[in-house]
């Protein structure tokens, strides 16, 4: 195994989900590389169906962060207070657009954590975009209101130290 090999296989073991973050905004450097290896996600028939939309504007995520609390029934910060929100849609017209835009959060999740920028995938966009409230969102957007929300990723600089990972369970892998 060479040296890239082993450097990205310890990036997917190391990666952990990140719940506290600092309120140090996301460099646009950093914002731009993570966003642009999302788009090199592998996507049904090479289709493309996701959109990936940064969400950075204050206003914007504090909107996006209620939206998603109210689908909780909470009023606490889905988010955990990243200054980056990065949201996965995509096409419901495509047979595959979850698995598309899982494997687009996946993509964004491990450049962040090789860019020393912390994660976690937050759940609730299906049902926040399904919503009058989501489709006034992606026409105030100039986004088709054909997008289904996928999930979303909080990002930013970690405010602690990674927790260590739950033990793989024993029979995680079957070989036939």
């Amino acid at each position: 195994m060479n040296t890239v090999q082993h450097d990205f296989l310890t990036l997917i073991r190391t990666r952990r989900s990140v719940r506290a973050y600092k309120p140090d905004p996301v460099p646009a450097d950093l914002l731009d590389a993570v966003l642009e290896a999302g788009t090199w996600a592998p996507t049904g028939g090479g289709r493309q169906s996701p959109t990936i939309v940064a969400v950075t504007d204050p206003a914007a995520r504090r909107q996006i962060a209620a939206l998603n609390a109210r689908v909780m029934g909470s009023d606490t910060d889905p988010y955990y207070g990243a200054p980056a929100v990065v949201l996965v849609l995509a096409d419901g017209a495509s047979r595959t657009f979850v698995e598309d835009g899982s494997c687009v959060l996946e993509n964004i999740m491990l450049a962040a954590h090789a860019l020393g920028l912390g994660t976690v995938w937050v759940h609730r966009e299906r049902e926040i975009f399904d919503s009058e409230e989501g489709k006034a969102l992606l026409h105030a957007w100039n986004l088709p209101e054909t997008l289904r929300g996928v999930g979303a990723v909080a990002l930013g600089y970690p405010a602690g130290e990674p927790g260590e990972p739950a033990p793989r369970k024993a029979d995680y892998v079957v070989r036939i």
